[in-house]
């Protein structure tokens, strides 16, 4: 059973409760429902274009405030931007004070400059500077999706004192399952999990049992980067760092997998040539839509009049042996799906780190062989066509063209991430879009090629 189909028993039974205003039951049946469940049906209430908004705010309303800032936060950006607007400053800070700093930070960055600054005038002094700080950091960083609600242990601690300080810190703390050991400066000197404290020697010192050489992220490392040594290290949390080696805050493991999930959707869109959305592709407006679209389509139209001169080019050879244009469309569209594989390998392995430029020239070697192998095999099995269509002259232009053709692509879409790479561009602007219309207008003049240089004297 799909989740949508698990919350519509649950999502009528809400309905009915906001319908009849009974607060009773609408109370019992949100406390049966999970939090990102409820933000879901929260998400799904604001998408309605009559009576979602307040249908959003009455089901947020019926939850306690923790719980209520639990769902704010699986809300995207546009939905508690939503919300935010239609609430007073005073309920919204409410809500701010008891959300992670994370989420606090990432739902501040989406509101006016205007509520900003109301809010911030509102806040105690310390949360003010805190909420500012992590606001500074840029987008796409490690400082950008970090939280500060961790557990720090001072560097001298018995074990004892330790467990004491996790008691008192672990309320607020996004995980405790990771305790960073820090020496006076507030510099990182260790880690420690909570299974080696608690097994640990009351009277032992932390600073004999802390790991010292500690995995850890600068502030302005870029995201994709910090979700990648998360999962090859399999970590809980990761410590992001100052230039001075001062913690300042944890990339969790949730929140890793969120930018995995998001880079992934990016480099998904731009293989297709589709700019980057402000939102899901069911919420973004039609305008947005069209815009990330359109220019790619355009510029690819006008690589495409390359393989129409092409054609106009062998006029001759064409209309000498007509039979040629019944395999036009199957070997270009060979070479183009080759290469779009091929295009989609190497971005995929950059993107993972599983390939680097320095593997180009390996890499190259491979691809000839594994090109040339995959372009004999399609070549002998369309070779019987071509006999059939046009004899045996035919088939054989059919079969060397579609080894060329093959190759041709196979090559260019292997290269072409490398050389994107090296220029500064996303690699991920290489895959099928871009590199189907080269190949295109290239299989045109190979198979032309090869036509008139072949058929001359037949």
């Amino acid at each position: 059973m799909s989740l949508d189909e698990t919350l519509q028993p649950h999502r009528a039974a809400l309905m009915t409760a906001l319908e009849e205003e009974d607060g009773d039951r609408l109370g019992v049946l949100l406390r049966e429902l999970r939090s990102a469940d409820i933000g879901e049906l929260v998400e799904d209430a604001l998408g309605e274009e009559e009576e979602g908004l307040p249908v959003a705010l009455a089901l947020l309303d019926g939850l306690p405030l923790e719980r209520r800032a639990n769902v704010l936060g699986y809300l995207p950006g546009e939905e508690q931007r939503a919300v935010a607007e239609a609430m007073e400053d005073k309920a919204l800070l409410l809500l701010l004070e008891e959300m992670g700093s994370d989420e606090r930070t990432d739902l501040f960055k989406v509101l006016d400059e205007d509520r900003r600054e109301a809010l911030l005038r509102r806040m105690a002094h310390r949360e003010r500077e805190e909420l500012k700080r992590l606001a500074s950091y840029e987008e796409g960083t490690a400082g950008a999706i970090m939280t500060s609600d961790y557990v720090a242990i001072p560097t001298g601690m018995t074990v004892s004192r330790a467990l004491m300080r996790v008691r008192q810190t672990a309320p607020d703390a996004e995980t405790v399952y990771q305790l960073y050991i820090v020496d006076p400066e507030g510099r990182l000197a260790g880690t420690l999990s909570l299974r080696q404290l608690m097994v640990a020697r009351p009277g032992a010192l932390i600073d004999d049992l802390m790991i010292k050489d500690v995995i850890s992220a600068s502030v302005d490392e870029a995201q994709e980067e910090v979700a990648r040594t998360v999962a090859r290290y399999d970590l809980l949390a990761l410590p992001v760092v100052d230039t001075e080696w001062r913690l300042v805050g944890i990339v969790t493991h949730d929140d890793a997998m969120d930018v995995v999930e998001s880079e992934a959707t990016e480099d998904i869109h731009k293989g297709m040539s589709i700019g980057a959305l402000e939102d899901g592709v069911s919420r973004v407006p039609l305008w947005s839509l069209y815009r990330k679209r359109v220019t790619w389509l355009v510029l690819l139209v006008f690589g495409n009049l390359f393989s129409g001169a092409g054609i106009a080019y062998f006029e001759e050879t064409i209309a000498a042996q007509v039979a040629l244009v019944f395999f036009l469309p199957l070997l270009i569209g060979s070479g183009g799906n080759a290469g779009a594989q091929a295009a989609t390998l190497m971005v995929r392995g950059m993107a993972t780190g599983d390939v680097g430029v320095k593997d180009w020239g390996k890499l190259l070697g491979r691809e000839l062989l594994v090109a040339g192998s995959l372009g004999l095999t399609m070549a002998l099995a369309v070779a019987p066509i071509g006999v059939i269509r046009g004899g045996e002259a035919v088939a054989m232009v059919v079969a060397v063209s579609m080894i060329c053709i093959v190759l041709f692509g196979s090559l260019l879409g292997m290269c072409l991430p490398f050389v994107l790479d090296r220029l500064g561009w996303d690699p991920a602007t290489a895959s099928a879009p871009l590199v189907t219309t080269v190949i295109d207008a290239s299989g045109v003049v190979i198979y032309f090629g090869f036509a008139t240089a072949m058929l001359s004297g037949v």
